[in-house]
């Protein structure tokens, strides 16, 4: 449906007044007429939590028009051109003003009005192109025009989400429903976020207040289903965000048996997000999905142009000098206006490499912090807001953090050690860069990195980023890095195929 259709419009007061007094109940997307429900008043303290820090859209936002977009699929909608003229809920509008949105990214502009239309949907964006946003606003629209549901049996201790949205780390799925509270509040709609790591007990209590949207790893799911918590009888929406990510971390028995042998409807609309689309994405969204839409905003699993790339050529012994040199001529991280913050993010391949990095920092007198899998739940979150907030300007992480995770004010990335997929290299520096904002991403290579360089030239290459004489000439010889090659793209209606070594665009 196109967004701009003026009888497809609702009216949306920038001042949010009109919101206190919203029309009558609309017919749902699902086709039934919503129970009546109106939002609760505005509690402008509440706002102030949920709404602040949030990022503004870059110098190049407006180059996101001329992004290349790919569909394919029977029946696929017009893109919606603004929020405001969109025909998602009025409510919805209400909270994405509050949330500073302005534009809507690509991914926003085609994958709302395709989920809105009730299709399935396999969606491959770049990373940070507002993917989250993308599958919420649609799902929550439609739960506020269908209205609560009407009382049906209830049991003891179990919940009956209508959406379900699966994640492959607790850093993810928490970022996920942080979002989902800005797009829920003063709606009955209530969002829970459950994840391995952590006493159970306190999100068992979390539940049994009400759940509509149920963010989950998938090993905390099975566990909550196990002990009959959780029942997926109901549900309406999946959601498989970073599916490629949940299949590298060993998921896809978990996700499974979540999808094909538990109870939930084969009548549910299904949604995978994906980076990358290797083939046993594409067997996934071949079992999954049903008739689906086919959306590929830029180059499937490509770097976002906006993105600044330098490789420097250094040897082991040398990296921890070249990285705090690197990080003392950095005059905005040393400045750290809290207007306007410069956060470093540096990846290393292990956790003992993490600690020990982070300690070398600190003996040169720079505010340094770490994440990865060996620390605690409550350790990791005490690293992210101490980092967020600036107060740890340098992160040290393993690839834990490095898919998904939405840092505003990430101004480079270093990869003190290159990964050994170029997927994994692009999730990687994709936490620059965001929302249209310039980024800088810098590697350290070196002869080990041998196996990556053809890819890594080529990742640079169509980025139109300078690609150095030691890349070129070791690319020749190079396999070209795991993770890059092989498999076709499949089409859920039988559209056109692609050797997925090739440039989609």
């Amino acid at each position: 449906m196109d967004g701009s259709n003026p009888h497809n419009r609702f009216a949306c007061d920038r001042n949010l007044t009109s919101f206190d007094h919203p029309p009558a109940p609309q017919v749902g997307a699902g086709g039934r007429t919503g129970n009546a429900w109106a939002p609760t008043p505005r509690d402008v303290e509440k706002e102030k939590k949920l709404f602040a820090g949030q990022m503004k859209s870059g110098i190049n936002f407006e180059k996101y028009a001329s992004i290349p977009i790919e569909t394919a699929g029977n029946n696929v909608p017009f893109p919606m051109q603004s929020f405001e003229t969109s025909t998602v809920h009025p409510l919805i509008k209400a909270n994405v003003i509050l949330a500073g949105y302005s534009n809507p990214t690509p991914v926003q502009k085609h994958a709302v009005p395709i989920i809105d239309g009730g299709q399935d949907l396999m969606a491959c964006a770049q990373t940070g192109s507002g993917k989250t946003a993308a599958f919420l606003l649609p799902i929550l629209s439609r739960n506020f025009k269908d209205g609560p549901e009407t009382e049906g049996p209830r049991y003891p201790g179990v919940v009956f989400p209508s959406t379900l949205i699966l994640a492959p780390t607790r850093e993810l799925a928490m970022q996920i429903a942080n979002e989902a509270k800005k797009f829920t509040y003063r709606s009955f709609a209530r969002a829970v976020v459950v994840y391995g790591g952590t006493p159970i007990n306190m999100q068992l209590g979390d539940l049994e207040r009400g759940c509509h949207l149920l963010i989950a790893t998938p090993g905390r799911l099975c566990d909550l289903i196990e002990r009959r918590r959780v029942s997926l009888s109901k549900l309406k929406y999946l959601v498989l965000d970073e599916a490629d990510r949940m299949l590298d971390m060993g998921f896809e028995p978990q996700i499974r048996r979540i999808v094909e042998e538990e109870d939930m409807p084969r009548s549910r609309q299904t949604l995978l997000f994906s980076a990358t689309f290797p083939r046993e994405i594409q067997i996934l969204a071949k079992d999954f999905l049903r008739s689906y839409v086919w959306l590929a905003v830029g180059r499937v699993g490509g770097a976002a142009d906006d993105i600044a790339q330098t490789i420097l050529q250094v040897s082991g012994t040398a990296k921890r000098d070249k990285l705090v040199n690197l990080i003392f001529s950095d005059k905005d991280l040393r400045m750290q206006d809290p207007k306007n913050l410069a956060l470093t993010l540096v990846f290393v391949q292990t956790k003992r490499s993490a600690d020990t990095l982070t300690s070398y920092l600190r003996e040169k007198k720079i505010p340094a912090t770490s994440i990865h899998g060996d620390r605690s739940q409550a350790e990791r979150e005490a690293a992210l807001a101490s980092f967020r907030a600036g107060r740890t300007p340098v992160m040290i992480a393993t690839d834990v953090a490095a898919r998904g995770l939405d840092v505003p004010n990430v101004t480079h990335v270093i990869n003190y050690d290159l990964p050994g997929s170029i997927d994994d290299y692009v999730h990687r520096i994709g936490r620059t860069g965001r929302a249209g904002n310039i980024g800088r991403a810098t590697a350290f290579y070196s002869d080990t990195n041998f196996p990556i360089a053809r890819a890594l030239a080529e990742t640079l290459r169509q980025a139109k980023q300078p690609v150095p004489d030691f890349l070129k000439n070791a690319r020749f010889a190079s396999t070209g890095g795991s993770g890059g090659g092989g498999g076709s793209f499949g089409f859920g209606n039988g559209g056109p195929r692609r050797n997925y070594g090739e440039p989609l665009f």
